[in-house]
């Protein structure tokens, strides 16, 4: 479902036939990448899935960049063709695929871009699919699931709600956008089973008044931080909302909480452990090959740990650490112990140089309500002295990308 268009997957296989047959027509074929910039709905759907019938790549580009930014990501990723509305015209008589090479490459997606260039993930069938089991065996699959999708498909996490949904034949519900009315009218009435969401997300629905969700099963929440006070808030109404950790190269999450308000664990198939230095390795099949590094584990750039219960605690980004006086800071445990204060909205946290310190713990905040000798006092609880922002500065809002992340080069 997208646009007020109601598709049956018989439906959608046969306009992604034609639409095969039409970019076969534009000479594609067997290998080449093609660049959607297509907004979310029906006609994206059908070019995913006419790309498979073709042995095709395809390359999602996130619409929000520069043209300067978009014409870097098509040059990069070798794009044969660039698709920006759908593909009409003569169709090709030729023979579309009716098995799946499970490694080959299925799509180019580039990383969010918190650094100043994104990087190419190639990711499989083989790893789209091992993702969706492992989900399935976590979440359960129900023949009435709607999943909810109102992240960007150009991201992993908005087009695994497509691949997913279409892999166990369940019902997808693509939204153009999050509109927090129209997303709340959903989940209140009974609409979805499913969604996935990044914290400002939930935060825009709670201050819009969300109260309820009568069968919605779960609603995972990643693409950063999720602050506790945020779960326990949904935990005390009831609402199924599910911490996840993934990433671009392992097609989405790889560690989800086991229930409201509780502990996170990895999902079946998923190994994860932690190097000498604390940063965390994974590897499974749905990890993307290319992301493997020689010792056979992807290395994540995420600080974290399990603890004896097999929870994974994820702790933020090893290059985040602020290095103030001789001791280490995580960016992102100062940014959970402010976003624990009710008023503050949004947080960010980052190392400024200083000729004492070496560098200085700044941190950037959206709230209302609250001083700032307030805020400083409510974290004092929560960490260790040398911890403390020796500096607060208040933003309208902080920049983050369409995954839901924080920019910190821009906060820098």
């Amino acid at each position: 479902m997208a646009e007020g268009r109601s598709l049956t997957y018989t439906q959608l296989a046969e306009l992604a036939d034609r639409t095969a047959r039409r970019l076969a027509a534009c000479g594609v074929g067997v290998g080449d990448r093609v660049a959607v910039l297509l907004p979310p709905g029906v006609d994206f759907a059908a070019t995913l899935h006419a790309l498979i019938r073709l042995g095709a790549v395809l390359v999602p580009v996130n619409t929000r960049l520069s043209a300067d930014e978009r014409a870097w990501v098509i040059e990069d990723s070798g794009t044969f063709l660039v698709l920006d509305q759908p593909v009409e015209g003569d169709e090709a008589d030729v023979e579309l695929l009716l098995e799946i090479d499970p490694d080959a490459p299925h799509c180019v997606i580039y990383t969010s871009g918190t650094t100043a260039r994104p990087k190419p993930v190639v990711l499989t069938y083989a790893n789209h699919l091992a993702s969706a089991r492992a989900s399935a065996a976590h979440l359960g699959v129900e023949p009435d699931d709607v999943w909810l999708g109102v992240l960007p498909l150009f991201h992993v996490g908005g087009l695994q709600v497509l691949l997913r949904s279409a892999i166990y034949g369940t019902t997808a519900v693509i939204e153009p956008g999050f509109d927090v009315d129209r997303v709340r009218a959903l989940l209140e009435g009974g609409q979805v089973t499913l969604a996935s969401f990044v914290p400002t997300m939930v935060q825009r629905l709670r201050e819009a008044g969300w109260a309820s969700a009568p069968r919605l099963r779960a609603a995972l929440i990643g693409g950063g931080p999720v602050p506790g006070e945020l779960l326990a808030w949904a935990a005390e109404r009831g609402l199924p909302l599910l911490a996840t950790y993934g990433m671009t190269e392992t097609a989405s999450q790889i560690v989800t909480a086991v229930g409201p308000g509780s502990g996170a664990r990895p999902l079946p198939g998923v190994e994860l452990t932690t190097a000498p230095d604390g940063e965390l390795l994974v590897r499974g099949p749905m990890v993307a090959a290319g992301a493997l590094a020689g010792d056979g584990w992807l290395h994540t750039g995420d600080r974290g740990h399990v603890d004896d219960q097999g929870f994974v605690h994820v702790e933020g980004r090893i290059d985040d650490t602020i290095i103030t006086g001789g001791e280490n800071v995580a960016a992102a445990e100062v940014e959970a112990a402010l976003l624990s204060h009710p008023a503050v909205r949004d947080a960010g946290v980052v190392g400024r140089p200083d000729p004492e310190w070496g560098q200085i713990v700044v941190a950037y905040v959206v709230a209302d309500g609250v001083s700032d000798t307030a805020l400083l006092a409510h974290a004092r609880e929560r960490l260790a002295g040398y911890k403390l922002p020796k500096e607060i500065q208040r933003r309208a809002e902080l920049p983050r990308n369409a995954a839901g992340k924080l920019v910190r080069r821009r906060l820098k």
